[in-house]
This record gives C-alpha cells, sequence and structure tokens, in this order.
C-alpha cells in the first residue's frame, strides 16, 4: 500500500485535487472540476486512483458522491518510517500528515476508512459484541441490535443512557449506524472533562456515527462516518482524534485476535 500511496502523491494534479479537499471536505466530482484546468474524465482518474491509495474516501448522499480526504494512509507510512530517517526526512512526513489532516471542513462530518485483514463477519463481531468492544475500547452496548431499539452505552462502570440514543442502522456485516450517547455528568467526571466542555457538549444534539464494511479481497474496507455536528462542535473535537486512534486500535485487535484473526491457507 505504500508504493500506491507514493505512486498516488507523485503527481501534481491529484495533489491539486488533495489540496482542494484539504481546504473543503466533502465535494462532488462537479465541484472539485470547478476552476481547473482538467478535463472533468481526467479530474474523475485521478480521484479513481487516490481511492485506490486509500488517501480519498467517498460517501454517497442520495445520488451524489462525496470525496473526503483521507489520512490514514499518511499516519501509516509516518509510522512505517519515522524511526528510520533523520529528524529533517521525518519533519516532512509530519508536515504533510497534518497538513492532510487540518480541520477546515464545509459540513462538519467526520470521514476517516482503512483497511483491515479479516472477513465482515469477523469484524461486524468486533464493532458489535461487548466481549471484544471492552478489549480495545472499554466501551460496551446493551441493546436488541435492531432499527430504532435503544441504545444504552457502558463507558467502564458508567451507564449512559436516554431520549434519542437508538440503533439507527443494523445491516449485518454491511452498514452499522448509531447514534453517539448523551454528556452525562458521570462520564464527564469519568473521562475528566473540563466544565467548559462539558457544558457545550452537553447541549448539543445528538450525532451519528456509521460504519460502512465493503470486501477487499483477503480484507475489509472500513470506512467510518461520523455526521450530525453543528459548526464549532465540542463533541466533533473530542471525538476527531479519538477515532483515529480508536479505528488504529481496532485494526490491530481484529488482526492479533486469535479468535477474529482471518486464517490464510498455509
Amino acid at each position: 500500500m505504500d508504493d500506491e500511496v507514493f505512486r498516488a502523491l507523485a503527481d501534481p494534479s491529484r495533489r491539486q485535487l488533495l489540496d482542494r479537499l484539504n481546504a473543503q471536505n466533502g465535494q462532488t466530482l462537479r465541484e472539485l472540476c470547478a476552476g481547473l484546468a482538467m478535463a472533468r474524465q481526467s479530474v474523475s482518474k485521478h480521484l479513481a486512483v487516490l481511492e485506490g491509495a486509500n488517501l480519498v474516501a467517498t460517501v454517497w448522499r442520495g445520488r451524489e458522491k462525496l470525496h473526503y480526504l483521507n489520512a490514514e494512509p499518511i499516519n501509516a507510512i509516518a509510522d512505517r518510517w519515522i524511526n528510520q530517517y533523520d529528524r529533517r526526512r521525518v519533519q516532512l512526513f509530519a508536515d504533510l500528515k497534518t497538513a492532510l489532516e487540518a480541520e477546515t471542513m464545509s459540513d462538519n462530518d467526520f470521514v476517516y476508512t482503512t483497511y483491515i485483514k479479516t472477513t465482515p463477519e469477523r469484524l461486524w463481531r468486533a464493532l458489535t459484541d461487548p466481549e471484544f468492544t471492552k478489549q480495545y475500547w472499554g466501551v460496551h452496548f446493551e441493546t436488541e441490535w435492531t432499527a430504532g431499539a435503544e441504545l444504552v452505552w457502558y463507558q467502564g462502570d458508567v451507564r449512559i443512557e436516554g431520549p434519542g440514543q437508538t440503533v439507527v442502522e443494523y445491516d449485518p456485516y454491511r452498514r452499522l449506524a448509531y447514534t453517539w450517547h448523551h454528556m452525562t455528568p458521570e462520564f464527564a467526571k469519568a473521562v475528566d472533562l473540563d466544565d467548559d466542555v462539558y457544558e457545550r457538549a452537553r447541549q448539543e444534539p445528538l450525532s451519528t456515527a456509521t460504519f460502512e464494511l465493503e470486501p477487499a479481497g483477503d480484507q475489509v474496507k472500513l470506512t467510518l462516518v461520523h455526521s450530525g455536528f453543528e459548526p464549532g462542535s465540542a463533541i466533533r473535537e473530542l471525538v476527531r482524534e479519538g477515532w483515529v486512534e480508536l479505528i488504529s486500535d481496532l485494526k490491530s485487535f481484529v488482526e492479533s485476535t486469535p479468535e477474529l484473526r482471518l486464517e490464510t491457507a498455509s
């Protein structure tokens, strides 16, 4: 995958498209073409290369295909090479990583895509089974796992429930969505939230986390979309870096846990 990322970044036109997504995320092909001295077909081909390298994630909204910059491959490259280069070269990776993670998004959605060597069935279990969510997340859910069902969160010993905290979609091995939890005083105390952040967060409407699973050879393409944030959302700021760490922990957990690891033929 590293080679694909480097090849994708080597083209100035593709870097220009990433710059445009960095400035305004969640754009359609038409929006990305506007003002560019490139034919629509060329833009479409470049986006396909970026998507193939996992530098761009796509989400369908009705008939529109929205494109989001995805920093996961940059994180992976930085982690892979960071100890093998001198400080100056490492800083180049860090600058690129920072640029690709800059937050000037137009619609406030958080979109993140990664590839996990497992099957949809095993990944689904890791996302829903409390036996596993406790291990890599420290969280588990109490619910019937049907659309519209009440969803009770447990953050360690803290129980979190309330109006609207439900399962939104439940399409096994393909798509899972649920509302994010209420910001309760008990939760704020458990995670040591600052009082001002807690006061802002508790007044926000509930957002929604959606997981989309798509088979990709011996891997699963996992796309996380966390949406429904207000401009300047305190909750979005809280979960932004947390999701990056959590998805990384999920990937490591699934690929290293015997019950979930993809067995390959010997």
